[in-house]
């Protein structure tokens, strides 16, 4: 959906990486190892965002590290779409709905990071969770938004611990409980 809207491969990476988890931050050689694609394109498009403002930049040692830029007006609407392109709203919508006293929907894995899988991972944290019915909304969604889905369960405490250990950019909240 997203490719027939912005044709440039790389632009379409990028607004990935640092759009769908606004604390994934990458440096210009790191992301040419990680998309393999040529630093000169992948340049380029940072900074076209950089003077757009929806990235931004500082430098660790000798190299410029770049973020999303998240007080420019448009984050929220990007990572909306991101997630929709990933059909991640559909899951969502889907999958929460009559699972039972679910809390809270994290993204992790290769897409937390912003970095395109073969697998969708997620964390669904909350109490007495119908894990039979739970199976059955994922097959339903992986046929909709035609991306396996890999999850796991947790109380709130177990969730707590085990996200302890992670980096902030090894996770992603995607629904909370209001």
């Amino acid at each position: 959906m997203i490719d027939a809207l912005i044709t440039s491969r790389t632009r379409v990476k990028l607004l990935t990486k640092f759009f769908l988890n606004s604390h994934a931050r990458a440096y210009l050689r790191g992301l040419e190892s990680e998309f393999g694609e040529s630093s000169n394109a992948i340049r380029l498009e940072l900074n076209r965002f950089e003077k757009a403002g929806l990235l931004t930049s500082a430098m660790d040692g000798n190299k410029k590290v770049f973020q999303a830029n998240r007080k420019h007006p448009l984050f929220k609407d990007i990572h909306n779409i991101l997630l929709k392109h990933l059909g991640l709203d559909q899951i969502i919508h889907r999958v929460v709905d009559g699972l039972g006293d679910i809390k809270k929907v994290y993204l992790t894995g290769d897409y937390a990071h912003g970095t395109a899988g073969e697998v969708i991972d997620l964390i669904f944290v909350g109490n007495a969770i119908d894990k039979e019915f739970l199976v059955k909304l994922i097959d339903k969604a992986e046929k909709m938004i035609k991306r396996k889905l890999r999850y796991l369960t947790f109380t709130e405490e177990e969730a707590g611990n085990y996200l302890n250990g992670k980096n902030s950019e090894d996770y992603l909240l995607l629904w909370q409980q209001a």
